[in-house]
């Protein structure tokens, strides 16, 4: 089967280089072919070069090109006794293969099963701005596709970035100070990595402008976390400024996926909403983070309750958080009153019931605000903790 689509590519070019005069002049079957397996290899996707850039640097190096270069090329490769015509055929397609391959973005199953939560609450909390019923399974499976392989691509990319962060024991020191574990320098940088999803959006006719930059600031906002996180582990200063920006920053992932949202819905970008939303996944944040509170100092994330005590202290650090969360919930209050009544009722029902499902003491606007109680020493704690499993491990062998 595969033979035979390769056949009717090859086929279709044919008849392409008749119509337009492109056919070896002296008649020759194999001319033809040859040419014609040629462009096809021209037109596969190589890194970031554009079709236009490839024919500069191929008429550039055909004036140069002699039938000695070739054979020298030919020695160089090990082709020379190379008689039959199917294999510079065959090796054509193999390397155009591996490049499709190579810059396609992947991602990974466990990837894609951390990113399934997101892109439930997502479907139950943001449909509801589109004016989509998310009851209604053709309105979830019809955009699932494209949220999900963005939101499965984003996690692996922040899977990544908290490799760097993981604090290991130092078997090498009867002390119980903690290392960071960091990334050889030769793997790719997060923004390098997240050129495919940014060239598949784009061919995909959803990327735009806002939306390129929100996936900068998760760019930005993994920049934060280290920086903030390895601050943290080396018990030097940070500063509120940081704090706050990463913790704005930290719903990125939601908002890629409702700017998709109205790309793929055909509408425009409603900025009342959006401003809503931020306020918000800004509330959100913080609920989880308190409710995930000892195990992101266990895994050395970023937190805005381990930051505020790093910067405020055990005693004051509650009372600012506090302070930060009122000056939100006002915010809150004052663009859901701009909201159109349906919405904001159906959003209100909504995060009720996100409250409820998750158990969590600690709440967004509709909830109860509980600050759990400060870690005062987090390498103790978090080598505790560390000890903690390695004996449940054990035991359970």
């Amino acid at each position: 089967m595969e033979a035979l689509l390769e056949l009717e590519k090859v086929q279709r070019v044919l008849s392409l280089m008749g119509s337009r005069g492109l056919s070896d002049s002296d008649g020759s079957g194999g001319g033809d072919r040859f040419l014609a397996h040629f462009l096809l290899f021209l037109a596969q996707p190589f890194d970031s070069l554009a079709i236009e850039k490839k024919v500069v640097l191929i008429s550039e190096l055909l004036r140069e090109v002699n039938s000695d270069n070739l054979k020298e090329v030919q020695r160089l490769a090990s082709l020379e006794g190379t008689n039959r015509e199917d294999e510079p055929t065959k090796k054509f397609k193999t390397d155009a293969e591996k490049l499709t391959i190579q810059d396609a973005p992947m991602i990974g199953f466990d990837a894609m099963m951390r990113a399934n939560s997101t892109l439930e609450d997502f479907c139950r909390s943001y449909f509801i701005f589109h004016g989509l019923d998310v009851n209604r399974p053709h309105s979830v499976f019809k955009f699932l596709p494209f949220l999900s392989f963005t939101e499965s691509y984003i996690y692996q990319l922040d899977a990544s970035n908290e490799d760097s962060l993981l604090l290991v024991p130092d078997n090498n020191s009867s002390s119980t100070v903690l290392e960071r574990k960091i990334q050889g320098s030769s793997q790719m940088s997060l923004s390098d990595m997240l050129d495919p999803l940014d060239n598949l959006l784009q061919c995909q006719g959803l990327m735009t402008d806002q939306l390129r930059n929100e996936l900068k600031s998760g760019i930005q906002y993994w920049s934060l976390e280290r920086k903030l996180c390895q601050a943290l582990s080396r018990n030097d200063k940070i500063s509120i400024e940081d704090v706050m920006e990463a913790i704005h920053l930290k719903s990125f992932d939601y908002r890629v996926l409702n700017l998709m949202m109205y790309r793929l819905t055909g509408q425009q970008v409603n900025d009342l909403h959006m401003e809503f939303l931020s306020v918000s996944e800004f509330l959100v944040e913080i609920c989880d983070d308190l409710y995930d509170y000892e195990d992101d100092v266990v895994n050395n994330t970023f937190n805005i309750l381990r930051m505020f005590a790093a910067i405020y202290g055990p005693l004051d650090a509650p009372k600012m958080l506090a302070k930060c969360i009122g000056e939100a919930e006002g915010k809150y209050e004052s663009f859901s009153k701009k909201l159109d009544p349906s919405i904001s009722r159906s959003y209100w029902r909504r995060c009720e019931e996100a409250t409820k499902e998750g158990g969590k003491i600690s709440g967004h606007a509709y909830g109860t605000w509980n600050i759990p109680p400060l870690i005062g020493d987090e390498e103790s704690f978090r080598f505790d903790r560390l000890n903690r499993g390695d004996a449940s491990a054990m035991a359970i062998r």
